[in-house]
């Protein structure tokens, strides 16, 4: 009997996830199944009882149950309590804990396009105050960015963030429009919203004016692969970060979380690209 493992999440039936774990099945020589389920928020609980009874080894979790699934779990990893969401769930032993490894897989994948980032950067700007940005926050406040400042629309929402700062860690909140003014004198800039996300690829959360040249610009967004905000950079002579990777490197360390193997996910980062890959209409 080999693994069974899933992702819950609405709307869901477009995720790449089953054909990445697939791959890492192949990769390890290890037999799963791993399936897409499409639920209502009011199914949550069912769905978690009928998991039980499945027996199943763990599930991803994806967008908008990342902050509500928490109540149904037994146990949090203490990082996942600090963010307050979860991506993924491990059955351990008949105890249902949940974790997150959306920040730790974006910082993987940065530092696999970018091996100097840990002495090239100093000055980071952050878009966005959700859920994503909360668990990317938390991860980089692991490493030695000095500063990590954080832009949103509005300043109270982007508060809640602060709570999770680390002591070496400088913030500053802005809003997008005091951030568009400043934004050359930052080396990593990180796009953590939905602005951009397909239908509405022609958006972007802020204008890129006063960008410099061979700044770092990411995007989480996959879907289009280049979004607006990073065609636009790029056009501007920055360096570009793809989303793509940050989907690939937290699934990794989910997997490893279920199998106990870890997996050295970047052999897929290009073939994934070509799957994702299609026009912008920026």
């Amino acid at each position: 009997m080999g693994y069974l493992l899933g992702v819950i999440g609405n709307p869901i039936k477009h995720t790449l996830s089953p054909w990445i774990h697939q791959q890492f099945m192949k990769e390890t020589g290890i037999n799963g199944i791993y399936r897409p389920y499409e639920i209502k928020e009011e199914e949550l609980k069912e769905s978690f009882d009928t998991f039980r009874r499945m027996n199943v080894d763990g599930f991803n979790v994806t967008i908008p149950f990342k902050e509500t699934v928490i109540r149904y779990t037994d146990d949090l990893d203490p990082r996942a309590r600090a963010i307050g969401a979860v991506n993924t769930v491990v059955n351990q032993y008949g105890t249902w804990t949940g974790y997150n490894t959306d920040g730790r897989g974006y910082i993987r994948s940065l530092k696999q396009s970018f091996p100097e980032l840990d002495t090239s950067v100093k000055s980071v700007l952050l878009i966005g105050a959700g859920g994503a940005a909360r668990g990317i926050y938390d991860a980089m406040n692991q490493e030695a960015f000095p500063v990590i400042d954080i832009a949103n629309r509005t300043r109270e929402r982007a508060e809640g963030l602060l709570d999770i700062r680390e002591a070496h860690v400088n913030t500053t909140l802005y809003t997008l429009k005091e951030a568009e003014q400043n934004l050359h004198q930052y080396d990593l800039i990180i796009q953590t919203t939905s602005i951009g996300m397909a239908p509405n690829d022609g958006m972007m959360p802020l204008q890129l004016q006063t960008l410099r040249q061979n700044t770092i610009v990411s995007d989480i967004i996959y879907n289009p692969i280049e979004t607006c905000f990073l065609k636009t950079a790029k056009e501007k002579g920055a360096k570009i970060h793809y989303g793509h990777g940050m989907l690939l490197y937290q699934a990794a360390l989910a997997f490893e979380l279920w199998t106990g193997r870890s997996i050295h996910p970047g052999y897929l980062l290009q073939e994934l690209e070509q799957k994702l890959k299609g026009g912008s209409s920026c």
